[in-house]
């Protein structure tokens, strides 16, 4: 009788136990939620860069929230980033806008249009940095002429738009001295006197720039407003735009071009799955501006503003909600 009434206690604390664990999962303690995907990969661009920056935090926010491997790969970032997408060898990536739209439409370095490429979202516009050193006697970009001028990794977004801008200006690399280089290679070359002048087209500040300024007597170049208007008839994702004041020392605005950025996404990540990581997204944009300030100026408002890629289902689903 003793063994009967010990074993009917213990199979009461038993169903006891399993009711409390059923309530605290009830009460949002469950286990994190998991993708139809294990693995998530966000190419990003140079290691100082925003975009590497931004994407390592959320790639930690990712792995936290879900039951995936997510990480990033450091890359020559847009053109590079595009053409790993189509080859199914990442599945998330941030690009600019001007590489997106040659890169679906099969121009520039884009030898044939790029299918599989879903977008999530616009995020923060990247400016054009053109920064020379002081004793390099460069003020506008015609003074670039004749110069040794970094121009980004080749094929990256930067290297884009650094030959659409100096076309728009009547300049060739033939007129130049051209290096490619990525933006920390850049910051060396300025620093050790190796080159004159880049273009460092990211988010504000640009780390690398940012440290530079502090050893080095640099200026930015400015770009005339009315040349960005006449500019963005051929290449319509350019914006005029100002670099404040004070963010590299400088002691006015300075008139330059910006470009949107974009998340994008494969076309066949499913739509929940999609659905997920836009909510948790933009559910951690504070965390993504501690990370950098360029994600400051990323809104769920602005989000759909001048899409370049198809917006993928599982994105619009979360719009649609909002």
């Amino acid at each position: 009788m003793k063994l009967k009434k010990l074993t009917l206690s213990i199979s009461l604390l038993l169903l006891a136990g399993l009711l409390l664990a059923a309530c605290g999962n009830d009460d949002g303690e469950s286990e994190s939620e998991s993708l139809d995907s294990n693995i998530l990969t966000i190419a990003t661009g140079g290691a100082s860069g925003p975009y590497n920056i931004i994407a390592t935090t959320l790639a930690d926010i990712y792995t936290n929230a879900y039951d995936v491997n997510s990480r990033t790969q450091t890359t020559g970032a847009s053109a590079e980033n595009l053409n790993l997408m189509a080859e199914g060898k990442v599945e998330m990536a941030f690009v600019m806008s001007d590489a997106l739209s040659q890169a679906l439409n099969g121009e520039a370095s884009f030898s044939e249009p790029l299918d599989g490429i879903s977008q999530i979202a616009n995020l923060y516009p990247n400016v054009v940095q053109i920064v020379a050193r002081a004793d390099a006697g460069i003020e506008t970009m015609e003074d670039l002429i004749g110069k040794r001028v970094a121009v980004g990794d080749q094929g990256s977004g930067v290297e884009l738009n650094a030959r659409a801008l100096l076309d728009g200006h009547g300049i060739t690399y033939d007129d130049l001295q051209v290096d490619y280089l990525g933006y920390a290679e850049a910051s060396d070359g300025l620093s050790a006197g190796r080159i004159d002048a880049a273009f460092l087209t990211s988010g504000l500040p640009n780390a690398s720039l940012l440290e530079l300024s502090e050893t080095t007597d640099i200026n930015l170049v400015a770009i005339d407003a009315d040349n960005i208007t006449e500019i963005a008839e051929e290449h319509p994702y350019f914006i005029a735009f100002e670099i404040p004041a004070d963010t590299y020392d400088n002691e006015e605005p300075v008139p330059t071009a910006a470009v949107p950025n974009a998340l994008v996404v494969r076309s066949d990540f499913s739509e929940e799955d999609v659905y997920k990581l836009t909510k948790t997204f933009f559910e951690s944009l504070d965390t993504l501006s501690n990370s950098h300030q360029a994600a400051e100026d990323i809104s769920l408002e602005n989000a759909q503003e001048g899409l370049i890629a198809p917006l993928h289902p599982g994105a619009e689903k979360y719009f649609n909600e909002q």
